[in-house]
């Protein structure tokens, strides 16, 4: 596999490595690793991993996640890779192209669609 095959899966299935949108923090601390740092907000909990950040509030009831970010553009900078994603994907380049992308996102059946935004999101 690879860091492409990780930018897929995470579009289309909303989860890293088994953690996702509804885990509590313990779950994104034991599958994606140890090494994050939290920005406390207004109700809301940024935990940031480098490649990976994820949004966790108790609004809805216990401590879950309610969103995933992939940071790709960190990669330039030297960022890091949490261990768990090289061990699982392998290398991951500092750049990739779009177009490369969505040919991995469509070859399952999803569609990349744009959204009201502007921006680009997969759909299952």
């Amino acid at each position: 596999m690879s860091g492409l095959d990780f930018y897929a899966h995470v579009a289309t299935h909303c989860d890293v490595l088994g953690a996702g949108v509804g885990s509590g923090p313990g779950a994104w601390g034991a599958t994606v690793g140890p090494d994050y740092l939290d920005d406390p907000g207004d109700q809301v909990l940024r935990r940031d991993y480098g490649l990976v950040e994820v949004s966790i509030s108790d609004a809805d009831g216990p401590m879950s996640c309610f969103g995933i970010s992939v940071q790709v553009h960190r990669l330039i900078h030297g960022h890091c890779v949490p261990p768990s994603l090289v061990r699982e994907y392998g290398g991951f380049t500092r750049r990739i192209r779009f177009e490369e992308l969505r040919s991995v996102i469509l070859s399952p059946g999803c569609a990349v669609e744009p959204d009201d935004q502007g921006l680009t999101a997969a759909n299952p």
